[in-house]
């Protein structure tokens, strides 16, 4: 595994840059602004957590992802990028009618997307697969 050092302090860094961002506007802080760290904190947990069951893997001497991961990882990404577009095309349906800006709806549409796949590799990983 080359890049264990990098499952470490990628996370760390994207972090630390959202500690920054969080606290340097304290004094204006909105609902929003804290709806975006959590999500971004649990993405975050996310990536650690799938990390961490890599490198725990490696240091047993097993393969870093075998082939059920591999599969769950796949129905996981199929099954979310249909979500998605239902997703978007409900951003798109309810753009007109909400007073944020471009950037904004788009912000909310890849975070949604990276949710959607958490919850959904979750849901996989834990109900299993069927006789597929």
């Amino acid at each position: 595994m080359k890049n264990r050092k990098a499952l470490i302090i990628l996370p760390a860094l994207v972090l630390i840059a959202c500690l920054v961002w969080f606290f340097s506007g304290v004094e204006n802080m909105k609902f929003s602004n804290i709806l975006n760290f959590g999500i971004i904190l649990l993405i975050l947990i996310f990536a650690v957590l799938v990390g961490f069951r890599r490198f725990k893997s490696f240091r047993d001497g097993g393969p870093a992802e075998d082939e059920l991961s591999k599969k769950i990882l796949a129905k996981a990404a199929s099954m979310s990028y249909y979500i998605s577009l239902y997703l978007w095309l409900a951003i798109m349906y309810f753009s007109d009618r909400i007073a944020l800006e471009n950037h904004t709806l788009i912000g909310f549409g890849i975070i949604g997307m990276a949710v959607v796949f958490g919850v959904c590799w979750l849901v996989i990983n834990f109900a299993g697969l069927k006789n597929e």
